[in-house]
């Protein structure tokens, strides 16, 4: 058997006529002559659903040094990715997706856009606050525990996020981050990621009223956007995800409002320690990686057979993504595989979590209320 290295995107789309559920009815590999550009092209409309309020997750899967980082970031660099891209640029969705955003919100700025980042990571089965204060060496993120709020969505207690006013900063938050980002070198990444990377970026806007204010606030995609993208956009606007309800004006008289939820998320690589070579400490970050993405699998497939109990908590991971695996965001999976034969045994792995992803049934998309007006006192799970 003969593998191309390259990524595979799995897109969630509603089945044509069916008003709820989401079914898996698009499929896209990419080859090692594939840009980032066209990469991004795919994800490029699921920010509008941003801006439209509905929740968007994309996460990149694969086994170690299979590209995730460099799908997700770009190459490895020190300085970090430089702002605005260049259109030959290598950056990945990450940046792409910071510059898209504050593109979209500059060409309607009525809506007064909040936006706000977090960071964290999930290492040995602990999430860690990259953007935490109270750290006394700024070599380490602070531990923090997942909470559930009121309406029982999942959340990270006393988390850090910061209000960001550009893509140049958001991108300043995410550098500062990656420098925390624990990492250790193995015999097959020099740079390997020991820890799941989940960026969230929190937008809360000014609802829109009527249909005229709806055409009016929805931000619009460039007018280079490939015929593509713009066809996927208009499948999932068609097949019946519900419509978002805007967060009702508070007596005070303030408008209405609406949250939404973008999470980025490069998970580390799945590893064969003997292929690796890790030892001591690496060798339990190993474990702990292996571990939590069994975990993933295991929720998707609880979900893909309609199991009566999923999962979620077997791993913090899962735990903290439960919301976009088997709520109501618009979750978009890209796996990463490897052309080595050496590693064919991983990329067989990757490519059954694939299938998977794709067989999993999920609800409409629909917008979610913003927490401080709806979530009131949250409790420990």
């Amino acid at each position: 058997m003969k593998w191309t290295s390259g990524q595979l995107l799995y897109e969630k789309q509603a089945r044509p006529g069916s008003g709820a559920g989401i079914f898996p009815l698009s499929l896209r590999v990419y080859g090692p002559a594939e840009s980032q550009r066209v990469v991004f092209g795919d994800v490029c409309p699921l920010l509008t659903s941003l801006l439209d309020g509905y929740n968007v997750c994309v996460m990149a899967y694969g086994q170690t040094g299979s590209g995730k980082s460099y799908t997700m970031l770009g190459p490895h660099s020190d300085d970090g990715p430089v702002l605005p891209l260049d259109p030959q640029s290598d950056l990945g969705i990450i940046p792409r997706a910071a510059e898209e955003l504050f593109r979209l919100i500059s060409e309607n700025p009525s809506r007064s856009p909040k936006v706000e980042v977090s960071i964290v990571e999930v290492y040995n089965n602990d999430i860690f606050d990259l953007l935490a204060k109270d750290t006394v060496a700024a070599v380490s993120g602070v531990k923090r525990e997942v909470m559930t709020a009121k309406d029982g969505r999942t959340e990270v207690a006393l988390l850090a996020s910061e209000a960001v006013g550009s893509a140049s900063k958001l991108m300043e938050l995410v550098r500062g981050g990656l420098q925390l980002r624990a990492k250790h070198p193995t015999l097959v990444h020099a740079d390997s990621s020991r820890s799941h990377l989940i960026i969230t970026v929190t937008l809360t806007t000014a609802a829109c009223s009527d249909s005229t204010a709806d055409q009016a606030c929805s931000a619009t995609l460039p007018r280079e956007q490939t015929e593509a993208g713009r066809a996927g956009r208009s499948r999932r606007t068609s097949q019946g995800a519900s419509a978002p309800q805007p967060v009702p004006g508070d007596p005070a008289g303030r408008a209405e409002q609406v949250q939404a939820r973008l999470q980025l998320v490069d998970l580390a690589g799945s590893e064969c320690i003997g292929v690796s070579g890790v030892t001591g400490s690496a060798l339990r970050e190993t474990a702990c990686i292996n571990r939590s993405l069994a975990a993933l699998a295991d929720v998707l497939g609880a979900l893909s057979e309609h199991r009566s109990h999923v999962p979620y908590r077997n791993s913090r991971l899962t735990h903290l993504l439960q919301d976009c695996l088997g709520g109501d965001a618009k979750l978009l999976v890209i796996l990463c595989i490897s052309p080595s034969q050496r590693h064919l045994a991983q990329t067989l792995q990757g490519l059954g979590f694939g299938i998977r992803a794709r067989q999993v049934q999920r609800g409409p998309a629909r917008k979610r209320p913003p927490s401080s007006q709806t979530e009131g006192k949250r409790r420990p799970d």
